[in-house]
């Protein structure tokens, strides 16, 4: 392989996608300000990036306006409130929104017409045990006129049949793009070789293409990333200043600096990073620390360590191990 290799990072069919208020919305319970959605999506427009995901379409029976913010619902008029009548055509930026499979999404109800809406693109989550479940809202989405996508939630804790298995179901649907998703933050290099060579194998032949969904947990976010970019995913997720449940993604400023497309801009980025996200650190933990490594480590969700990290003794790492180690 060539040391410089601008191969590797240079692919004008390699999208990348940011998805700080999705997924950050699940360390504030989706409740960012308009203006901070604002200033993420402008942000996305300066700096080329070519789709913003801007949170959930999930059942405010399930997930009640009383306690989460309007970018866990994503309806309508919430969205045009500010980004304005957004469309691809003006703006070279596609809007998306993740709906879950497992009743917590009303998606027959709450997801209308594209040609109706600012979103263009509708990301279907789901569980491995949930496939035929997200398949059915797949096809929906596409009737309605949506680019959509399958993530596969949890991969690292899915037998290798269930996992073959669902990709074949995923490949003979209408979905335009699977994610390998690392929701634990427990995969290594080897690892995510061996699943986006599978995923790619399963998806030949069909134009489907193969994405990425990393979390932070040993830190291997964007390493992790690159390596699937490398094996040729080309529809790859990343979040300012990694912003995210948990650990957190893959760093939105880190994935530009490497990625040598010179339509992507990382000064937008680092402005946003600087003025808007950063504050954020006030109020709200993510990020890289012990307790999250301990649960990557131990391929477990890192709910127990969030739990930790918003309790009385935050820092007492040797105390959420011996704990976990019981639970276990």
């Amino acid at each position: 392989m060539s040391d410089k290799a601008p191969w590797i990072t240079y692919r004008p069919e390699l999208k990348v996608l940011d998805c700080t208020i999705r997924d950050g919305g699940l360390i504030n319970n989706s409740q960012f300000t308009d203006e901070q959605v604002r200033a993420v999506y402008q942000t996305c427009l300066a700096a080329g990036v070519d789709y913003m995901e801007i949170g959930y379409k999930n059942a405010p029976a399930q997930f009640p306006k009383s306690k989460y913010g309007a970018w866990r619902h994503c309806e309508e008029e919430d969205m045009r409130r500010v980004v304005g009548d957004h469309t691809f055509a003006d703006t070279g930026l596609k809007l998306t929104a993740m709906a879950d499979a497992g009743g917590k999404s009303d998606w027959k109800h709450q997801i209308i017409p594209a040609k109706d809406s600012v979103l263009d693109v509708i990301r279907v989550a789901c569980y491995v045990h949930q496939i035929s479940d997200a398949v059915e809202m797949i096809e929906h989405c596409t009737a309605l006129g949506y680019e959509t996508t399958l993530n596969i939630m949890a991969i690292s804790v899915v037998a290798e049949a269930d996992i073959d298995q669902a990709l074949e179901i995923g490949a003979k649907s209408s979905v335009g793009t699977i994610v390998v998703v690392d929701s634990y933050g427990n995969l290594y290099r080897e690892q995510i070789d061996h699943l986006v060579r599978k995923y790619t194998q399963a998806v030949e032949g069909t134009g489907k293409h193969v994405g990425m969904h990393a979390h932070n947990n040993l830190q291997l976010a964007f390493a992790n990333t690159v390596e699937a970019i490398i094996l040729g995913a080309n529809r790859v997720d990343a979040t300012l200043m990694g912003l995210g449940r948990g650990a957190g993604n893959c760093p939105m400023e880190l994935l530009l600096g490497f990625l040598r497309n010179p339509k992507f801009k990382l000064r937008p980025v680092i402005e946003a990073i600087q003025n808007t996200i950063r504050p954020m650190r006030q109020q709200f933990d993510w990020g890289p620390s012990i307790p999250y490594n301990i649960t990557g480590q131990m391929n477990l969700h890192p709910k127990s360590a969030m739990a930790w990290r918003e309790g009385p003794a935050p820092d007492d790492y040797l105390g959420f191990y011996d704990q976990t180690l019981t639970d276990v």
